[in-house]
């Protein structure tokens, strides 16, 4: 457009500022397009920036995330006994080690009992050093007198009890709960087929062995991929899952039974006190107030521990209480079981009322006869699929 005098205006296309060169407005329009590109290139280089920051926070942030993963799965390995850090041989050489430093133990017994040990795994089998016997028949006696509390106890065939020895302790418990089933079928003659190649009870190295057994044999395929099909040399804690695998593979007849959520007030489980009453007292119904059964025990496991049941109660004021064998509990404190003219406070040691178990989940394992050579491979067959 031109002026008032005729002459000619030229326009910024950006800013609407008007020149009378043609040439001040190249100029003009070549500003505002550097400026541009500059502010442009700008914006360009912050973008870059907060993309290259975020992109290094969220390494870090990865990072950060797999170290913690890696410091928890290792510390899970540790709990559960899969950190390599040696087995049950390790560890009992370990604390003796720890003993003798301290004074507590005599260099010479440190020797005996190390060659003792390596004698002992060498064949198989438990040194029996933390075995209590005896004490269901002196249950079965103090129970004939006591007249108080009780009206009716069904307990368990005979059952040793085995506790954590300086090999074990801290993840041996399903290992000692085994040992105290076994010791049960091995005094009752329905079992002596199954078990003709186990007539003493095996060392824990010798039982991870068997169950590694189970496991090529097909049983609990999951079970044992979670383990590495590895237990023999490690401190790894099994739970219902491997018993019941070893029990079947021995053609021994079980079930789990799952309790995974409690059934009455306050967390606790009263129906796995009920089933474990119908469990003893099916077949012993008569009027007999000490029925001295001959049911084996029953493994029970929750988070963490595991004990073993070899009897219940049904007190006169008709609430049940379980009586617990622990493999936590020392051999000293069972003998005191033994006594003759036990008052019955010693129980407190087996006895267990429904307000007393309040894990949220148990499971038990529970013996019921022998399987036959199809009924085992069944078993096998169904555990695969």
């Amino acid at each position: 457009f031109y002026t008032e005098n005729g002459e000619q205006l030229y326009e910024c296309p950006m800013c609407s500022l008007t020149c009378t060169n043609i040439q001040i407005l190249e100029e003009h329009v070549d500003l505002h397009l550097e400026e541009h590109s500059f502010s442009e290139g700008g914006n360009i280089r912050d973008l870059e920036l907060a993309q290259w920051l975020q992109t290094e926070e969220d390494k870090q942030q990865r990072s950060e995330e797999e170290k913690r993963e890696r410091e928890e799965f290792k510390k899970l390995q540790r709990q559960y006994g899969l950190d390599n850090s040696g087995g049950y041989k390790q560890q009992f050489l370990k604390n003796m080690e720890r003993e003798v430093d301290r004074g507590r133990m005599q260099p010479f017994e440190y020797h005996k009992r190390k060659a003792d040990m390596m004698e002992c795994l060498a064949f198989g089998i438990d040194d029996g050093k933390t075995k209590t016997s005896g004490v269901i028949e002196a249950l079965c006696k103090y129970y004939q007198n006591e007249n108080k509390d009780v009206r009716h106890v069904w307990l368990s065939t005979g059952v040793d009890h085995f506790h954590s020895s300086l090999g074990d302790r801290g993840w041996g418990c399903g290992y000692r709960n085994f040992q105290m089933l076994l010791s049960s079928l091995l005094q009752n003659s329905l079992y002596n087929d199954c078990l003709r190649d186990t007539t003493l009870i095996p060392s824990i190295p010798k039982i991870q062995s068997m169950i590694e057994d189970a496991w090529r044999e097909g049983f609990d395929p999951h079970g044992a991929s979670h383990f590495n099909n590895r237990l023999h040399g490690s401190k790894a804690w099994i739970g219902a899952c491997e018993i019941y695998s070893l029990l079947t593979s021995l053609r021994i007849k079980c079930q789990i039974i799952d309790f995974h959520k409690p059934t009455g007030p306050m967390g606790t489980h009263p129906r796995l006190f009920e089933w474990i009453l119908r469990y003893y007292s099916t077949d012993n119904e008569g009027g007999a107030k000490v029925a001295c059964t001959s049911k084996p025990p029953i493994y029970l496991q929750h988070q963490g521990h595991s004990r073993t049941v070899v009897g219940i109660e049904e007190r006169k004021n008709k609430t049940l209480c379980l009586l617990l064998f622990d493999p936590g509990c020392p051999s000293q404190e069972m003998q005191k079981l033994l006594k003759q003219n036990s008052d019955g406070t010693s129980l407190k040691l087996l006895r267990k009322f429904v307000g007393s178990l309040k894990e949220k989940q148990y499971q038990i394992v529970a013996i019921d006869g022998v399987l036959s050579l199809e009924e085992k491979a069944v078993r096998v067959f169904t555990a695969t699929l």
